[in-house]
């Protein structure tokens, strides 16, 4: 399929990078030392800020301590512990500075280490830290057309998780998920690829030319 489009928005981990393997394991460090291991193997994890995870586990008076924990941890975890997945590089080298960010739920500090441990300098960034309501809300890909002066209608944004697709709908953006953590049955999105390999990209006038396939 091929889309033309004014901006590409891209989630981080799962989509550009691999770093699941130091989630699962900071976060389970973090449930034990907030003595509520049982209650997070029943939270949805992946794709969501922290501060929301925290909020469904602790009292939020504590949320701010134990955001700053997580993070803490995770920040230390970062080398060794991320991957980039496949196709990333070689997309996002054909792709102009202006024409693409990346959407995240992390806080900026684990974004911008993740993104740097993974050789990846995008020039628009957009965190945890940035919005008031994270995915699946759709405000961190409105702020992020807003920033690159695009039409959200005419941004294509790329994710594995079920939460940052509805973002993406909500903002009345098309999607193209992933398959690299989440079931293909669970993904609702216009297109689906198993990764990055599997798409393309060109500069044209006005806009990014996109072609994705199997």
């Amino acid at each position: 399929m091929k889309i033309t489009a004014d901006a590409l928005l891209f989630d981080n981990d799962g989509t550009l990078v691999s770093s699941m393997e130091s989630v699962v394991r900071c976060w389970t460090r973090w449930a034990e030392e907030y003595g509520v291991t049982e209650e997070f193997a029943r939270v949805e994890l992946h794709g969501r800020p922290a501060a929301d995870i925290i909020g469904d586990l602790l009292p939020a008076d504590r949320v701010a301590e134990a955001r700053r924990r997580i993070d803490e941890l995770e920040v230390e975890d970062v080398p060794g512990g991320v991957r980039l997945l496949p196709g990333t590089l070689d997309l996002l080298a054909g792709l102009p500075q202006e024409r693409w960010a990346v959407v995240t739920s992390a806080g900026r500090a684990l974004a911008e280490a993740r993104l740097a441990e993974a050789g990846i300098r995008p020039g628009l960034l957009i965190t945890a830290d940035d919005i008031t309501r994270g995915k699946p809300d759709p405000e961190p890909f409105l702020l992020a057309a807003g920033k690159l002066g695009a039409d959200p209608a005419r941004c294509v944004v790329f994710e594995d998780a079920p939460a940052g697709l509805a973002a993406a709908r909500a903002a009345g953006m098309r999607t193209v998920a992933l398959t690299t953590t989440t079931i293909r049955e669970e993904l609702d999105a216009d297109i689906v690829v198993a990764d990055l390999s599997a798409v393309s990209a060109r500069a044209v006038d006005g806009g990014v030319e996109i072609i994705a396939g199997e």
